[in-house]
């Protein structure tokens, strides 16, 4: 089997071009001047593969036969390593909730190594949960089986609904427990552990550039600055002070459009702290997240900001370009310029804008946005913007299921004529139908008349328009209840759970005959369950 694993080639490009701490001790500890820290994974008692995500394992040329074995487990525990791997934690900072909070790191991620495939990718392989590391500060390095089957759903649902993500190639049992808090209310208790292999081009990060500079190593910054650029943005040229600007611009532009993409499905990133932002315009480090159930612009996944709730649905555009502001304010050294830097940032503006537009003319099976007050042929509109949020202002005011309202608009006919002809689709998102108001539904009809106006005015028949909408709005996300019927069933020991749910978010958009239990709205019994409603960082 080794001769199957000795098919991977590693090129290591950060080990060989990035400054790596000389420090070999794995103990914790401040790291100055280094990007990288060298440090083995700490082997487990009983490895055993509970779930592998096929496609991704494609996509490193890895084959079945290997990801089926013992060996797999071993090697993607953290218990052995294949030739040409070179495990390390990367250093980094960040701000936290809105706060500097210094160094932090990969505290219980460790890289194996940067794999490059026959057709030139290259795909870095991260273990989540494989042992303490320099970075680990007061914790054991460890993850435990119920974020860690979070994590690796959610990689894999994000890339198959369209969303810029890291990706997931395994889901392993360590056969050991780990001793966690997990609504931190002094009630700790043992719970099974499990390591995620994670998979991206890279994992850098906001943080990554911003404690080099907050300790004025402008050296350590100029060198991670420029193998970022020549290595993940080589077309922006060679490293220079208008590269460097246009550099910033690109990644707005892309957190811009990542942003509108959780918007547009209705995650919520929970943790949305600079450390936790790709500087490749990914969703990365899949914590206490959540996928909104009835629509709830306040809401947040995060137990942790349940009080200031920086994280909510509706603030995540705004704490998006508050990050990119530090990271600005961290390129500063290498472009002494506020200005160029301020104008580089007005992209993430325009292209929210744009992109929100696109993707809620998308959902509603609209051509495009139309904002102008009158028809071609002069007769008065409201323009699409203001139908567009007195949409929100009506999904937001009764406990409306946003995944399944979207779903069903589509099935909304044009030529209804009665209120309960046109509500009648939609009933299966109210969470309890009979307690919505006369008042409300009379006001959904009013939007729905002009709704159906609308579509009409686009020339759009029902059938297209059903047809398009249901390529944009899922029928299927990875809702908290579900993702806690699948750990439940891993936390026994059964991956089946996790694989087979792994199918149903790999088709997000299909009606999967047979697989409805996993698109149904949160039932009663998950509205306060921990893991189901609010979840914590303890992983």
């Amino acid at each position: 089997m080794l001769s199957l694993a000795r098919m991977l080639r590693f090129e290591n490009r950060a080990l060989q071009s990035l400054p790596v701490d000389p420090n070999v001790e794995n103990r914790t500890r401040q790291v100055h001047g280094a990007a990288l820290s060298r440090v083995l994974p700490t082997p487990v008692r009983e490895p055993r593969t509970l779930a592998v995500a096929g496609e991704v394992a494609e996509l490193l040329e890895l084959p079945e036969s290997f990801t089926q074995s013992s060996e797999f487990a071993e090697v993607f525990a953290g218990n052995r390593l294949l030739p040409g791997m070179d495990p390390a934690a990367a250093c980094y900072g960040g701000h936290q909730f809105g706060n500097w909070a210094g160094q932090l790191g990969d505290g219980r991620a460790i890289s194996l190594g940067e794999v490059k495939t026959s057709r030139g990718e290259h795909w870095e392989l991260q273990l989540k949960g494989a042992g303490p590391t320099p970075y680990s500060r007061r914790a054991d390095g460890r993850a435990v089986m119920r974020s860690s089957v979070r994590e690796f759903l959610c990689s894999e649902a994000m890339h198959h609904l369209g969303v810029p993500t890291t990706r997931a190639l395994s889901l392993v049992g360590t056969g050991e427990h780990v001793l966690r808090d997990i609504l931190y209310d002094g009630h700790p208790r043992e719970e099974p552990g499990a390591v995620v292999c994670r998979v991206a081009p890279s994992f850098l990060r906001f943080g990554n550039f911003e404690l080099p500079s907050s300790r004025k190593d402008v050296a350590l910054l100029r060198t991670l600055a420029d193998f970022t650029i020549r290595n993940y943005f080589p077309e922006l040229g060679e490293p220079s002070a208008d590269v460097y600007v246009a550099w910033l611009s690109e990644v707005a532009r892309r957190t811009a459009e990542l942003v509108n993409k959780w918007m547009s499905v209705g995650f919520v990133h929970g943790v949305m702290n600079t450390d936790n932002m790709s500087i490749l315009g990914l969703t990365i480090d899949y914590g206490p997240y959540g996928f909104l159930d009835d629509f709830a612009p306040d809401w947040t996944p995060n137990i942790t900001d349940a009080q200031g709730r920086r994280y909510r649905y509706g603030m995540q555009p705004r704490v998006a370009l508050w990050n990119l502001v530090c990271l600005a304010n961290a390129l500063y050294p290498l472009v002494p310029d506020v200005a160029a830097l301020e104008s580089s940032l007005e992209i993430y503006g325009q292209t929210l804008d744009s992109a929100r537009a696109a993707s809620v003319a998308a959902k509603l099976g609209l051509s495009s946005l139309n904002d102008a007050e009158l028809t071609p042929q002069g007769a008065a509109r409201i323009p699409d913007a203001t139908l567009a949020s007195d949409l929100t202002e009506l999904l937001a005011s009764a406990e409306t299921d946003m995944t399944l309202f979207y779903r069903h608009l589509a099935d909304v006919s044009t030529l209804a004529t009665t209120d309960a002809e046109l509500l009648a689709p939609l009933e299966i998102a109210f969470y309890e139908p009979a307690n919505v108001s006369a008042e409300h539904r009379a006001g959904l009809a009013q939007w729905l008349r002009r709704y159906a106006a609308r579509v009409k005015e686009d020339g759009t028949s029902d059938e297209d328009r059903r047809r398009r909408m249901n390529a944009v709005n899922p029928k299927f996300v990875l809702r908290n209840y579900v993702a806690q019927l699948a750990i439940d069933a891993a936390e026994q020991g059964d991956g089946s759970v996790v694989q087979e749910l792994l199918g149903v978010l790999q088709r997000p958009f299909d009606e999967q005959p047979g697989r409805e239990r996993y698109a149904e709205k949160r039932p009663e019994w998950a509205r306060n369950r921990p893991g189901c409603s609010m979840l914590s960082c303890s992983s």
